[in-house]
């Protein structure tokens, strides 16, 4: 069985693993981010080369933050790691290590592990919603990325969710109304503490504690949160959609946002197709297992 080099690119360090076509975590690490390009591939196809020679690896699988040209390698966008942004990855390290390489942008990687190995395998249509210091998501359409002409397919964070049009209209966006950092800002500046004074994580142990203003908050984001799923539903009507972020990791997190999909049924917004929700299974891994999901469709492993 052939066995596959692969990356998960973040803002401080690269995880990597070497993870065999059916999925199975054969060795692991990470490394800090580099301090400039060179380094960084160097780094990169270094690693590579060490991992051929021990596990005779076929290829590079790569997921990566940003606006992620899969045909052409380059990544768009911006991200924390500017010098990724413009470098073309399959010519750059296929020069270092004789490997074809493929690359996605992290979030699609995300949902494609979930869709292959995760909540999703016995699905071919989902959308994958991560709340985190902002929202950001995937659409996935017979086991395929659906990226759209522009690449921002499932980018819901910029969908809005509310709008106020008495006099100039105004209009929030998911990831300004609904991610964990928003929440935290609110909570923190209702309490009169300053911006950074809480972290999501602190907003909940608040809750817990039964401080009316994070319930009051908690309970307007599960509402954000059920809009928003309420919308993919009716917009590209997926089997399932899949929640993601280390919020989602919280016990009654599914349960919470289905109480306020149901108050939503009832109103006169009138839909009858409730969205079905599962959390993801795979977590940090998930991004990794999508990378060489991608890889294997690309390279017609596997349909």
């Amino acid at each position: 069985m052939d066995k596959f080099m692969v990356f998960d690119i973040g803002g401080s360090a690269v995880k990597w693993s070497v993870i065999n076509q059916s999925g199975k975590i054969l060795e692991s690490n990470k490394f800090k981010i580099s301090d400039n390009k060179d380094e960084f591939f160097n780094k990169l196809g270094k690693i590579t080369n060490e991992m051929k020679e021990k596990y005779d690896v076929k290829g590079i699988a790569i997921s990566a933050p940003g606006a992620v040209d899969s045909e052409t390698g380059v990544i768009g966008g911006a991200s924390a790691i500017p010098y990724i942004h413009g470098p073309n990855f399959k010519e750059i390290l296929k020069e270092l290590t004789n490997l074809k390489v493929e690359l996605e942008n992290d979030a699609n990687c995300a949902a494609l592990g979930e869709c292959w190995l995760g909540a999703g395998k016995e699905n071919k249509d989902l959308a994958f919603v991560v709340c985190g210091s902002g929202i950001g998501g995937a659409i996935v359409k017979d086991k395929k990325i659906h990226g759209g002409i522009h690449k921002h397919g499932g980018e819901f964070g910029y969908c809005s969710v509310s709008c106020e049009l008495d006099g100039e209209p105004k209009f929030t966006s998911w990831s300004q109304a609904g991610s964990t950092t928003a929440l935290a800002k609110k909570v923190a500046k209702l309490k009169g503490l300053e911006e950074g004074g809480l972290d999501g994580v602190e907003v909940f142990e608040l809750c817990n504690k039964g401080d009316e203003i994070a319930l009051q908050e908690v309970n307007k984001y599960y509402f954000i949160m059920a809009v928003g799923i309420y919308n993919i539903q009716y917009t590209y009507d997926p089997e399932v959609i899949i929640l993601g972020g280390a919020i989602s990791e919280r016990p009654e997190y599914v349960e919470e946002i289905n109480k306020r999909l149901d108050a939503l049924m009832n109103s006169d917004l009138e839909g009858t197709i409730k969205p079905v929700l599962k959390k993801c299974e795979f977590g940090n891994d998930a991004n990794k297992l999508g990378a060489l999901y991608n890889y294997l469709q690309r390279q017609s492993y596997i349909d």
